[in-house]
């Protein structure tokens, strides 16, 4: 059975683009491979979080994902500080990386341009921990969005290279995987860019919002001043709309506006008071259940503690191996 690992930072909350980019596939996958899903608190440390904000927002997110259908039953959910072999790993594997190609990481170079001021060895780093959690199970799939591909890519090049300096063939080259064979990239609300926590609050829509925030915030998406030529193309801040549609809108109001743009007859308040209503419909459910879990410190307990019990079993082993490979021995 394959291998398949996926984790999340604490630092907010679940929103549509994390559960169609990549917890929905999780989810569908935990059916049918061995899958472990964590709580990346060690990743947050890099922006100094709050202690208690950290701690909350660790419950929040496992919250979340149990609301979005991770099963402790079928699937591995761990906080991802339970997992110390976590930690040792990944200093084993920063021997392995580049000073070079670290620099060079896409997502290091957009964080010094945002936190100049807090620019730590762990935003350099980052990379390398993240290779760590995903190969301490020896995983073969990741589920990840177009903007974590160099991550793993970076993660292919440190464990070959590990194998390749031990004469091994200890480590498997960890995949981007998506059912769909193509990362989802769910579009933001701002005209642009990908639905993100990164690029503000206001351009992503969580489960945990109420639903006076999700209407406000779909009002506000960019539009244009509409289409003055029939059967034109539109611009890329109303594709966005209608890709948005296509998630959470029926087929039959899908293709009511797509003609009403068509024939320019378009009334764009109208289109994102549906697709307002729309997100509602699709969120709510999801919101009810974050409520429920959030407040049953029972489950919450039961979860981490099963969790980090069968996620430890499969660090501890990868550990031994690789101490054993690397020439850490007992005397």
């Amino acid at each position: 059975m394959e291998i398949v690992v996926s984790g999340t930072r604490p630092t907010g909350h679940i929103h549509l683009g994390n559960y169609f980019g990549a917890v929905k596939n999780f989810v569908e996958l935990q059916h049918e491979a061995q899958c472990f899903f964590f709580v990346a608190d060690y990743h947050s440390l890099t922006t100094h979080p709050n202690p208690d904000d950290l701690h909350d927002n660790v419950r929040i997110i496992l919250s979340e994902y149990l609301a979005c259908g991770l099963d402790p039953e079928k699937s591995t959910v761990y906080v991802q500080s339970d997992i110390p072999e976590v930690a040792e790993l990944y200093l084993i594997l920063n021997m392995f990386a580049h000073k070079g190609e670290l620099e060079r990481a896409t997502t290091f170079k957009d964080k010094v341009a945002k936190q100049e001021k807090n620019i730590n060895a762990g935003l350099l780093t980052y990379p390398v921990l993240q290779a760590a959690d995903i190969v301490i199970h020896k995983a073969l799939k990741v589920p990840v969005g177009k903007d974590q591909e160099q991550h793993l890519e970076m993660a292919r090049t440190f464990v070959n290279r590990f194998n390749h300096t031990f004469g091994v063939d200890y480590f498997p080259e960890p995949q981007a995987f998506s059912y769909s064979k193509e990362l989802i990239k769910v579009p933001g609300l701002d005209g642009a860019s990908k639905m993100s926590k990164s690029a503000g609050e206001q351009n992503t829509i969580s489960f945990y919002e109420d639903e006076k925030t999700i209407r406000k915030k779909i009002m506000r998406a960019v539009t244009d001043s509409g289409p003055t030529q029939p059967n034109s193309t539109p611009p890329q801040p109303i594709e966005n709309l209608f890709n948005l549609m296509a998630l959470v809108s029926t087929d039959d109001v899908i293709a009511h506006f797509k003609q009403a743009y068509a024939d320019c007859s378009i009334r764009y308040g109208d289109l994102k008071k549906q697709l307002a209503e729309d997100v509602v419909a699709f969120t709510t459910p999801f919101k009810e259940k974050i409520e429920a879990i959030y407040h049953d410190d029972a489950l919450i307990k039961r979860v981490t503690a099963e969790g980090a019990a069968k996620a430890r079993a499969s660090a501890q082993q990868t550990l031994r191996d690789v101490r054993e490979i690397i020439g850490i021995r007992p005397f």
